[in-house]
């Protein structure tokens, strides 16, 4: 088979906000580089997700270099808006992007890097990996063992509720995604939410509070007090990988109003049905796994 070789002095590999800021910066002081990512189209990987998927953070802050992002700065844009402005700034500052281009292995050879995709092979002096290594979905073993009955898909499979059988629906994880899954699902379906609470921050992100304090709690809390460099920084941050991230948009009390019912933390299957740490073994027709990614990378590597 023929190899299809192509030589550039800097390549990005993945095309999200990471690898277009990146290509920005790259153009500006006329240095050769090309963009490449998986996806068919600039701003997929954010397409791709659940259809009522929001921002957590203000359109003030939601901009990459060289471009505000449009409308209300104080709104909060949908994914598709996100999307679509990825897109828009790549084709604003001609940036050097090619799509549909999966890396499957980049190697070192002598002093130089190769990627491969299929037949296609990318030499370059310089690879920046601006990608996300948390990729691939995270099931527990025991999801294979569900009645075949059971509807069941990760979040990342996830789009609207209308992808759900009649019945109740089990949501386990109870982070962001899993509380804000459930909140939709609890407008057609019995909802029970799976896993210990992660508490709450204090604020709605939308509310005047949060403008005055959003700011303080980046820029001072996060970056300065909060760091891997100081105690309490370690110790806060230990604990945020361990018990999770606490909820930003939904709260304990919206999560109750909705009629979403708090359950122990799934453990293992009881006779094709999800059992639970206190022991419950609960009837459910459908599973909504909200239970994070993989830390692995999408493609080898070696040299």
């Amino acid at each position: 088979m023929a190899v299809d070789r192509e030589y550039v002095e800097t390549l990005v590999i993945g095309g999200g906000q990471a690898g277009l800021a990146m290509g920005y910066q790259l153009s500006r002081r006329d240095l050769t580089y090309k963009i490449i990512d998986a996806n068919l189209r600039v701003g997929d990987a954010w397409r791709n997700r659940w259809d009522s998927l929001r921002l957590f953070t203000p359109n003030r802050l939601n901009r990459l270099p060289g471009m505000p992002f449009p409308g209300y700065h104080w709104g909060f844009a949908s994914k598709n808006e996100w999307a679509d402005y990825l897109e828009s700034y790549a084709r604003k500052f001609g940036l050097e992007v090619e799509t549909g281009i999966r890396v499957e292995r980049l190697t070192r050879e002598g002093d130089h890097f190769v990627a491969t995709s299929g037949d296609r092979r990318f030499e370059a002096d310089n690879v920046v990996v601006a990608m996300s290594s948390w990729q691939r979905p995270r099931l527990p073993d025991c999801a294979s063992e569900l009645d075949p009955g059971i509807v069941q898909f990760h979040v990342a499979e996830y789009k609207n509720p209308g992808q759900l059988q009649e019945g109740s629906v089990l949501v386990v994880g109870a982070g962001n995604s899993g509380a804000e899954v459930a909140i939709e699902v609890a407008r057609t379906h019995e909802v029970l939410l799976s896993g210990p609470s992660t508490g709450a921050i204090p604020f709605r992100p939308e509310s005047v509070v949060a403008r005055v304090l959003m700011p303080f709690i980046g820029r001072i809390i996060f970056h300065r007090v909060l760091t891997l460099s100081t105690p309490i920084g370690r110790k806060v941050r230990s604990k945020m990988i361990s018990t999770g991230e606490p909820l930003i948009r939904v709260k304990p009390k919206d999560l109750a109003a909705a009629g979403v019912e708090r359950v122990a933390r799934v453990t293992g299957v009881e006779n094709g049905s999800p059992q639970l740490e206190d022991g419950r073994t609960v009837d459910v027709t459908n599973v909504v796994w909200c239970t994070g990614f993989v830390l692995k990378s999408p493609f080898t590597s070696a040299g």
